[in-house]
């Protein structure tokens, strides 16, 4: 009698090591609905930086003026298409702009760029209005999501969960609770993990993104053990084992 146990034992320790529970709720430590979360989150407005590719507008009551500042359209693309260029800011935080020169926008939120932008135009046009926008703005979702890309941000404000939501959100493998944040900040790469499990990550510094960062959603190693080439025996081990155990259990209640 005691093989029959020590069978049945194996069967269910080969079932259980073959799947196991995981959280694939978000912030699944909220204790309900109507828990009070808030808190007010600075979203961190982005600042220019180095290699920011910027859209710049200039509009005003004279119709030369608007002329000379007007975007020139860039080579035709391979569909024909003409795309307009922007300015392009140098490893020295400076862009080259039509009769100013070069102008110092690196540290600079979009509004301040802008501000001192219509002030040195002031100078040579009145009434200018200035109009920036990012053209580079992107971040990168890949590892264990639906959709995996690079996404252009129109808006210039996008947190982790609406990035995630763009990749088509996380596959069932995707570790929610040790997410991977690759930021560059002043040249230097840094790396953060956030766990979206739990609710902290609301009032994290990372929980809204910067240009150019980049979202790794880790693989769980059941996924690895899904896609191995031993794992393709197990059901074969399996049905084996439960085999054996039905004959033994057969034969030692005869």
């Amino acid at each position: 009698m005691n093989l029959k146990y020590v069978l049945c034992y194996l069967v269910a320790i080969t079932l259980s090591s073959c799947s196991r529970q995981r959280n694939l709720v978000y912030f699944s430590d909220l204790k309900g609905t109507n828990e009070n979360t808030s808190q007010v989150l600075d979203a961190g407005e982005p600042t220019i930086l180095k290699n920011d590719i910027l859209g710049i507008t200039v509009n005003s009551t004279s119709p030369e003026s608007n002329l000379l500042f007007a975007s020139v359209p860039s080579n035709p693309t391979i569909n024909g298409v003409y795309e307009r260029e922007g300015y392009r800011v140098s490893s020295d935080g400076v862009i080259k702009f039509p009769v100013l020169g070069q102008v110092k926008l690196e540290g600079l939120t979009i509004g301040q760029a802008q501000a001192l932008m219509e002030k040195e135009l002031s100078k040579y046009v009145k009434n200018a209005i200035v109009n920036i926008k990012f053209m580079n703005f992107r971040v990168t979702v890949i590892g264990e999501v639906n959709h995996p890309s690079t996404f252009t941000v129109t808006n210039e404000k996008i947190n982790l969960l609406e990035a995630l939501g763009l990749a088509g959100d996380m596959t069932p493998y995707g570790k929610r609770e040790n997410v991977l944040l690759i930021r560059e900040v002043d040249g230097t790469r840094k790396m953060e993990r956030v766990n979206l499990n739990s609710k902290e990550v609301l009032n994290s510094p990372y929980f809204y993104l910067k240009q150019n960062d980049v979202i790794y959603v880790e693989p769980d190693k059941a996924k690895s053990v899904e896609v191995s080439n031993n794992n393709r025996l197990m059901p074969l081990i399996v049905a084996a084992i439960s085999a054996v155990a039905v004959l033994a259990t057969t034969f030692l209640n005869k």
